[in-house]
């Protein structure tokens, strides 16, 4: 499969060195080689594009405004002469920031990380039964209920903050640079966050890494076993040896009554 991506950049000697650079990347198909952002602007309403390689200082309209000015924009790849623009450009979810002078190298690895993105976003990984609700009845979701009330985080999804209750979150699926959340609302979430990052950020009290690849919402444990977990809607997660001892130590050691008591 090849992907449609734009070049956007005023300078016309290095609009045209990186549009050659572009063209020699096999998965890439070169759509328009354009010198600002409103002809960016006029081309992604008319086209459907892929990746967006956008210089950020230009005229009329800048790389950052421009992708602001998106609903649901393309991936986005920009490349400037300085470094400043980075930090709030990773704010507005662009998968990688490149420095001039560009290297065919450091474009390759960037065009890479975008297709991984364009993948795992658009084709589910995990094969998903079909979430159920908790029913009002059973065991615990009183407390899950709870935790939806006083609990939850925002993700941000096409420039807009997504609310997600933690008690709606299944589990978490390691995507490499990314991660996708699967909820009880039959919904999926990418976000431009590792699970290592997540797993930070996440309270441990609701959240256990268990797999290289996973991270469950303890609220939503229907039975453990050797190898694995069932969640409430019965999607079973691999339990890795990395992982089994901490699982014994913090959860199953703590929480399993016992026949005696001292």
């Amino acid at each position: 499969m090849r992907y449609r991506c734009i070049l956007v950049e005023d300078n016309i000697l290095e609009r045209d060195s990186l549009e050659l650079k572009l063209r020699k990347i096999d998965s890439l198909v070169v759509k328009a080689s354009l010198a600002d952002g409103l002809e960016a602007m006029s081309v992604l309403k008319n086209e459907q594009i892929d990746i967006v390689f956008s210089d950020i200082d230009m005229p009329e309209l800048s790389g950052l405004e421009l992708l602001r000015s998106l609903k649901h924009p393309p991936v986005f790849i920009f490349i400037s002469s300085h470094t400043h623009h980075a930090a709030e450009s990773f704010e507005l979810d662009v998968i990688d920031y490149i420095v001039k002078p560009v290297k065919l190298e450091r474009l390759i690895k960037a065009v890479d990380k975008a297709i991984e993105y364009l993948k795992v976003r658009s084709v589910p990984s995990v094969t998903e039964p079909a979430p159920k609700q908790v029913p009002a009845s059973e065991p615990g979701s009183d407390f899950i209920r709870s935790i939806d009330a006083h609990e939850y985080f925002f993700i941000k999804e096409n420039n807009t903050h997504i609310k997600l209750n933690m008690g709606d979150v299944l589990y978490i699926e390691s995507m490499g640079d990314f991660s996708k959340i699967y909820t009880t609302r039959q919904k999926t979430h990418m976000v431009l966050i590792s699970l290592k990052n997540l797993e930070k950020q996440l309270p441990s009290h609701i959240f256990m890494r268990v797999h290289k690849q996973f991270m469950i919402n303890l609220l939503h444990i229907k039975n453990i076993s050797a190898a694995d977990i069932r969640l409430s809607n019965d999607t079973v997660i691999p339990v890795s040896i990395a992982y089994k001892q901490a699982l014994q130590d913090n959860l199953i050691n703590k929480k399993t009554l016992t026949r005696f008591i001292e």
